[in-house]
């Protein structure tokens, strides 16, 4: 039994040697292979890195050197090597940032936006005290006379007629702070050279655009009513001078002889709203040949008279030529 306990201690001794030997080369490779013990913490593994543990240590050898690799500059170049220009384009290929896909913004739009940014209310606050006059807080009349200098327009220009639409004026004569500054925030401008512009535009379009001219039509003749005094017909000799005005860039071929009709005829003192309505549609119906016209139809008497006043003047016109020829 003795001898059995002293086998075993020696047994004992001789595997305590051996693992210590073994120990002591594990120590030895760990040491040679520069391998620090705080980072091996650093990269977790499926398998804890143990110092007796060589697949262990294999793996953090070739995780060392591919870091290595991937992160070394040509010494002499200071450029990244053929590996790691090979790594930044695999990942370029794979990581796409989403704003690559937004559509660019189109220099017109830019532009646009930032010109109504510019768009001051303050200047064109002060466009209007340039203006306004002394006692009231409204542009009169020697204050439009004024705007129109600055504009080089006459007062009675057509384009001073499409001002005063755009600014939605409700009388003549006489702009209100209010529609003026909410006026040219609409057309988008606060300076003279910025509405001489647009009025040049809205002149155009409005040879184009039929439906912006029956706006413009039915605008002025609110506009040419007198509101102080809650007038609802519009005088003759006013109408006469606003429908030249209104009808300066597209004359119908009746009109001439419309107007010349209200001029010889005194009597007629006012022109009722649905009358003017309706005698743009009288333009459009009759031309230039009122032997068209249907009396039956649902006109204003106004008009029967003038067809039936022109009329007997052409009776009278072909009776005299014929006379003429007589003789």
């Amino acid at each position: 039994m003795g001898h059995c306990l002293s086998c075993f201690k020696n047994q004992t001794n001789a595997d305590v040697t051996m693992s210590q030997r073994k120990n002591d080369d594990i120590t030895e490779i760990v040491t040679t292979s520069q391998v620090p013990t705080v980072m091996i913490s650093d990269y977790p593994q499926e398998e804890p890195l143990l110092h007796n543990n060589e697949n262990s240590l294999n793996s953090y050898r070739n995780i060392q050197n591919a870091n290595t690799l991937n992160s070394y500059n040509d010494p002499c170049t200071g450029e990244l090597t053929v590996s790691q220009k090979s790594h930044n384009i695999n990942s370029e290929k794979t990581i796409k940032p989403f704003y690559q896909k937004l559509p660019s913004i189109p220099r017109t739009m830019s532009s646009f936006s930032s010109n109504e940014l510019r768009i001051s209310e303050t200047k064109i606050n002060q466009l209007f005290d340039l203006y306004k006059d002394s006692l009231e807080d409204a542009i009169l009349a020697e204050g439009i006379e004024n705007l129109c200098n600055d504009l080089q327009l006459n007062p009675d220009d057509f384009k001073v007629l499409v001002l005063a639409w755009k600014l939605n004026a409700s009388q003549m004569c006489r702009f209100t702070r209010q529609e003026f500054v909410q006026g040219l925030k609409n057309l988008k401008t606060d300076s003279i050279k910025g509405i001489q512009h647009k009025l040049n535009e809205i002149t155009s379009d409005l040879k184009r655009d039929s439906e912006n001219f029956k706006d413009l039509y039915r605008f002025t003749f609110k506009f040419g009513l007198d509101v102080s005094i809650g007038q609802r017909i519009l005088p003759s000799d006013i109408a006469v001078l606003l429908w030249r005005l209104v009808f300066t860039n597209n004359e119908p071929p009746i009109l001439d002889k419309w107007l010349k009709y209200l001029e010889k005829n005194p009597h007629i003192r006012g022109i009722p709203k649905d009358t003017w309505y309706m005698f743009l549609n009288f333009c459009d119906y009759v031309g230039d040949d009122l032997s068209s016209y249907d009396d039956t139809e649902a006109w204003p008497s106004l008009f029967d008279d003038f067809v039936e006043y022109e009329n007997d003047q052409m009776n009278q016109n072909v009776t005299k030529s014929d006379m003429k020829m007589q003789d």
